[in-house]
């Protein structure tokens, strides 16, 4: 199959830069949260799209044991380096493997498997997300639980016109610098993926500059639930926030909840 740069760079660049991801998601814990109430009932976790571990971290804290997967060599030397400021028994439970969610074979089982914060957004096909499936089965245990988080598709968004820009504050960005800062988007309704460019421009004399493009697929809630299907899962549970509260309307996330179909 013929590679698709677009599609690769999508996935990947938002990730080359750890410090700038950690500055921009510093406020984000109610994820974290949740994620940590539910390892807490399990003592093997694994995590697709571990990063720089801003939820294995505070999951390895409460004592549960995490192996992470993930593709962004820049991201797990951070949490090599995060590991190091931490406690023995923490830096312990901790394992990363470097590799694709769609094809790296662990060869364990898992009492509880979880995919945050849009990681199942690059998944771009539905070949994607079978191939990852099928890991997902390999590696759960007969009664394990995968849990993950997908943003919810907004249609007035989504219906914009292409080339859409948005402005926002400046700030301080911690490699450039002091930035003026606007996104852009372009929605591809017939692969229902969303293309968004950040576009950063430094204000220092001789910085030029830059833009770090990030592409999602758009899942919407039965689409999903179709795929979980199909592909030997069940729903269990699907909120729409991490309070736990129902998949409304007004949701802007869905967290899913499924365990291997029973046949």
């Amino acid at each position: 199959m013929k590679r698709d740069r677009e599609l690769e760079a999508g996935a990947r660049a938002h990730f080359e830069d750890p410090q700038y991801y950690a500055q921009s998601y510093a406020t984000r814990k109610d994820d974290v949260a949740y994620y940590t109430r539910v390892a807490k009932k399990h003592d093997r976790v694994l995590e697709y799209g571990i990063g720089s571990g801003r939820i294995a971290l505070p999951i390895a804290r409460g004592g549960a044991h995490v192996v992470g997967i993930d593709q962004s060599r820049p991201m797990l030397a951070d949490l090599r380096t995060r590991l190091k400021r931490q406690p023995p028994e923490v830096r312990a439970r901790i394992t990363t493997r470097t590799g694709d969610m769609r094809t790296v074979r662990l060869g364990k089982r898992f009492p509880l498997v979880i995919c945050p914060f849009n990681t199942a957004l690059h998944l771009y096909t539905r070949e994607h997300m079978e191939q990852w499936f099928s890991r997902v089965r390999e590696h759960l245990e007969p009664r394990g639980e995968l849990v993950l988080d997908i943003s919810m598709p907004i249609l007035e968004d989504l219906a914009d016109e292409p080339g859409t820009s948005y402005a926002m504050k400046p700030f301080v960005h911690p490699t450039a610098g002091l930035v003026e800062y606007h996104e852009v988007f372009d929605y591809d309704r017939v692969r229902q993926i969303l293309f968004v460019s950040m576009c950063f421009e430094p204000k220092a004399r001789g910085q030029e500059p830059f833009m770090v493009p990030l592409a999602h697929r758009q899942y919407f809630p039965r689409e999903f639930e179709t795929l979980l299907h199909y592909n030997g899962l069940e729903a269990t549970a699907v909120y729409g926030d991490f309070q736990g509260g129902p998949l409304v309307q007004s949701s802007d996330t869905m967290i899913w909840h499924a365990r291997k179909r029973r046949k």
